[in-house]
Formats: structure tokens, sequence, C-alpha cells
């Protein structure tokens, strides 16, 4: 009995069709865990769209998208002369390039590899410097290029940071209509941008596409198993005792799944830092909230979870769900494994 996700297949599609009919040209992002679905789902889904590429975020991720999508397949992590890896197709996939030395190597090597070559901009991962645009334009006729790539922060004018980096490569290059790639913005601004720099958009959209109508998909975990456990009694892996009366509920999903499982907060507000510190506190003290719902409450972690299940307490007076019953669950789709996935 599994940890499900849930599609409205209908709706679900019926927001990619729209996304990906706008004017700007998007390219889907399949990777990690597939947000969710999986990246052989999403590029089985990407591949009745009409497009023409999709992009993965490692090179290990290549294999899972060209079998069921047959376009080109951009990788965006940068290519380095180390990497050891098997192109089934290379005529299909293209290279992101973020350092002038690895430009240089796939310029001097016989294989002409199509590449997108990055500039750094205020997010400072990857990306050649501006001052080197110059050098990279006259190693440009020895490979296929594709044009250029822009990783933008998730804050602040994403827009002029795109335009004065899209006028800087006409101004470098000489060359109008060029292709830009970008990630991290509107589909409004990307329109804008097109019109101001007559740069050929291509616009990586992850999260906005295939999680932008949460309304059309759920999340939900079988009960496993349910005990009830009296005050004073052991249970789980630590044999904590029971401070009352209550009922444990063994159910789906665990850390395999990557349930409950947390990043660094981003906290900015002194509210959301508040909330941070109050969370702190009293997982120190050996309470963490799930994301379980019974009874319409998220419920409390009886302790960490287990690798394919976790355990819930439940207090007196709550009716218990049956084994083999569902019960919603909150997750984060981008680090979430399900067992299952059911299109209704």
């Amino acid at each position: 009995m599994p940890l499900t996700l849930q599609i409205d297949a209908d709706r679900w599609r019926a927001h990619v069709r729209t996304y990906v009919a706008g004017a700007t040209r998007i390219v889907p992002v399949t990777k990690g865990s597939g947000y969710g679905f999986g990246n052989s789902v999403l590029a089985a889904e990407a591949s009745t769209l009409g497009i023409d590429t999709i992009a993965v975020g490692t090179y290990e991720e290549v294999a899972a998208a060209t079998g069921p999508f047959p376009g080109d397949v951009l990788v965006l992590s940068p290519w380095r002369p180390t990497l050891d890896v098997d192109l089934v197709d290379e005529g299909r996939v293209v290279h992101t390039v973020s350092r002038l030395t690895d430009l240089r190597d796939l310029a001097e090597s016989d294989r002409r590899p199509r590449v997108v070559v990055e500039v750094l901009t205020s997010m400072r991962r990857h990306g050649i410097a501006t001052t080197e645009i110059g050098q990279a334009v006259s190693l440009l006729d020895r490979v296929r290029f594709e044009g250029w790539a822009l990783h933008l922060p998730l804050t602040g004018d994403r827009l002029a940071q795109a335009r004065d980096l899209a006028r800087l490569f006409v101004a470098t290059s000489g060359s109008e209509g060029h292709r830009l790639w970008l990630s991290h913005l509107d589909r409004s601004d990307a329109t804008t941008l097109a019109a101001e720099t007559s740069a050929d958009i291509r616009l990586r959209v992850g999260t906005a596409l295939w999680l932008g109508q949460r309304s059309a998909f759920r999340a939900r975990a079988s009960i496993l198993d349910v005990h009830a456990v009296r005050r004073g009694q052991p249970y789980g892996y630590r044999q904590r005792r029971a401070s009352r009366d209550g009922v444990l509920l063994v159910v789906a999903g665990g850390t395999a799944h990557g349930v409950a499982l947390a990043a660094p907060s981003p906290a900015a507000s002194l509210r959301q830092r508040a909330v941070s510190v109050g969370t702190g506190v009293l997982e120190g003290l050996g309470y963490a909230l799930s994301p379980y719902h019974v009874a319409g409450k998220r419920r409390w972690f009886a302790e960490p979870p287990h690798m394919q299940c976790s355990l819930i307490w439940l207090p007196t007076g709550t009716d218990p769900p049956a084994v083999g019953d569902e019960i919603d669950i909150d997750v984060r789709f981008t680090t979430t494994t399900f067992d299952r996935i059911v299109w209704t």
C-alpha cells in the first residue's frame, strides 16, 4: 500500500498545454525527481506538446529523456572534460559550456558539438564573465553554437539584468536575432525582452509548468497499521514512552520517498524567522509536526520517519482511519518520489 500521486489528467494537461502555447518558446525542464512525476513521465508528456527541445539537469538524466522524447535535449549542468558520459546520440544533445577552457577544448576537438554558452549572472553559480564574451565569440565558428544562456535569480529586477546582457551579446558579437536561453523569467517579461532585443527567447521552465495547477493533483498516503497505545508504553525504534493514551498510525511514506526532508529555510521576515526558531526548539525537544492530515488537522510525528513508512501520533478522542484507508499528505514535489501515479 503506497504513497500515491493522484492526478486529474484533463485539468493538469490543459494547464500544461496553455502554458506552452504562449508567444514565448518554452523549454520544459525534467530533472531530479521529475517534480514528483518522474523524468520519463514528463519527457513523454513533453513529446505531445509539439515542442522541439527539453532540458535535463545532468548527463545521467539524458537517457530517461531521449527514450520517450524524440527532439533535442539541453543539459543544464555545465560540460566538463572529465565527465565520463556515454551520449547515445550526440546529435540530439546540446551542451552547456560555462568556462572558456571548456569551450576551447570542445572547439579544438573533431566533434563539432552543439553548445550554448552560459554567462555569469548575479546568481554567481556557473558562467563565463562578461569580460570573456569576446574571447568566446572567437571560438564559436568551431562548434555548433546554439545561443547564450542565463540563469537568473528568483528575486530582483531580472528583466533589467537579462536586457543588459542581451544587448551586450549583440554589441560584442555583432549579430541580431541571437538565441537566448533563460531560466526564472516571467513569460510577460520574456515577451518584452524579445521585442526589445530581437532575441529568439527560449524560456526554460519546470515548476511553473508542471506544478502550476496544484488543484489538479494531490498526494495520498495509505494507512498500513493502527495500534492503540497506553500511557507509559514504549514504541518505535528508540522505545520512547507514550506520555498519554493515544493511537499510533503507521502510514506509507518515509525518508526514501523524501517525506519530511527539509532544506535550509529561506526565511526573510521577522515572522518567518520566529517560526523557524520555534520549529527548531520543538524539534530539539523531540516534537515535529508531520505533513500528514487526519480529521482535518496536521498530526505530529511519533518519531522521525522510517525509510518507507512513518509513525504518526493520534490523540484519544479522534477516530482513527482504518488499515487500507488513504489520508492527505503535504509534500515538496521536487524532493518526493511516489510509489505510484494514478491518472483520473
